[in-house]
């Protein structure tokens, strides 16, 4: 379409120019440059065969030549270009509803020339979930079926290319056998674009019913604008928020350049604190920190005012136990619990290595102390002794009377 005008190109040179565009744009991305072209030459080529006349309320599908069965897909392919081109517009509905349009008037053609399935209708209906299920499984099996056949049919006629090359290298084809493969090859052709169609009725009909819902939810979504007002933020307001945040960024980098090196960090909590702003690097650290917040609550930042800022705080929290101290923390008592008991254990050992029972006896200097020592003995042996007798002469169950046996 380079440097031609769509006036002086043919018709079938325009439809393949502008097949080739709508299957690059169902493969891949194209630009809206693109996509235009390809809308300007598909809207062309429903002038031309309207002008031309090509098809008639009258006549059925098997009425309509080989050659201008492809034709019948000029309204959905252009309804599929339509529907890529209007992303990034503002109004998505219209583009919604022109490409719905041209979706309903190819489906009611394919209706009128007894293509489409007895199954699928283009009336709405208000049918049940099961319904709707069994109708979009069998859809999807037609779909299967009819991409086989395609594949089927490229194959077929891939094989029958090279057997005819062959054939002609070796032997020269007669006259009748040029009849007979041109009527093969013109049977598979249609066979093929029947295929073509049937396959794209399967498509358009999804398509229908996702721009259905994609317009629904668009339609209330304005409406609900409508009502409360236009709450977007604006380009302007971004770029506002996005210098904001610069500044902030520069200012705090400007902040953080120190001429004398400080102390090294070793706690990871108080090394946040000082990134994020809410400590400088010269300021003593105790390894005591305020508990996580998460979430609204980090944004509060303690400062809760009203019960709305309450309830607020309180949203996305962890609901688990958070910790009560940090790992730094965790590590010094567990430091300090580990010197405590080293240094009971030392006492310990230094006890029992001076204990009463590892001393060697000594005898002591003064004899008055050894007579005070043997007259405690003797006077133990002696009420050892009278006990030892007053237990032989009061057996033990004497006194209780209870235990006596029954005479």
């Amino acid at each position: 379409m380079g440097s031609m005008k769509m006036e002086d190109v043919s018709l079938p040179t325009l439809y393949d120019q502008a097949r080739k565009i709508t299957l690059l744009a169902t493969d891949s991305t194209l630009d809206k440059e693109t996509l235009r072209k390809g809308c300007e030459a598909l809207q062309k080529c429903e002038e031309m065969i309207s002008k031309l006349g090509l098809f008639s309320t009258n006549e059925t599908k098997d009425e309509i030549s080989t050659t201008n069965l492809k034709y019948i897909l000029v309204p959905f392919y252009l309804a599929e270009l339509i529907e890529k081109t209007g992303h990034d517009d503002d109004d998505r509905i219209q583009i919604l509803k022109a490409s719905r349009a041209k979706l309903k008037e190819f489906l009611s053609f394919c209706d009128a020339m007894e293509l489409l399935p007895e199954d699928e209708s283009l009336q709405e209906s208000h049918n049940t979930a099961l319904d709707r299920r069994a109708k979009k499984i069998a859809r999807f099996k037609r779909q299967r079926a009819a991409e086989s056949k395609l594949l089927e049919l490229k194959e077929r006629k891939e094989r029958r290319g090279r057997s005819t090359r062959a054939a002609a290298l070796s032997t020269p084809v007669d006259a009748g056998d040029d009849d007979v493969l041109d009527d093969d090859d013109g049977e598979e052709e249609r066979e093929a674009w029947l295929t073509t169609i049937s396959l794209a009725i399967c498509k358009a009909l999804d398509l229908m019913e996702m721009l259905k819902k994609e317009e629904e939810m668009l339609s209330a979504i304005k409406e609900k604008q409508e009502r409360e007002g236009d709450i977007e933020i604006s380009e302007a307001v971004l770029e506002e928020r996005a210098k904001t945040v610069e500044d902030w960024h520069r200012n705090a980098a400007a902040r953080a350049r120190y001429t004398k090196a400080a102390a090294p960090i070793t706690c990871a909590t108080f090394a946040q604190d000082v990134l994020e702003g809410r400590a400088k690097v010269s300021q003593a650290h105790d390894h005591k920190h305020q508990q996580l917040m998460f979430g609204p609550a980090s944004l509060v930042g303690g400062s809760i005012t009203s019960e709305r800022e309450r309830i607020a705080a309180q949203v996305f929290q962890p609901g688990h136990r958070l910790p009560t101290m940090s790992i730094e923390e965790a590590g010094l008592k567990e430091m300090e619990m580990m010197n405590k008991w080293q240094e009971n254990t030392a006492k310990m050992i230094e006890e029992a290595n001076s204990s009463w029972h590892n001393d060697k006896w000594k005898p002591r200097a003064g004899g008055a102390d050894d007579d005070d020592d043997d007259e405690d003995d003797e006077a133990a042996q002696d009420r050892a002794r009278a006990f030892d007798d007053w237990k032989d002469e009061n057996p033990r169950g004497a006194g209780n009377s209870k235990l006596t046996p029954c005479g």
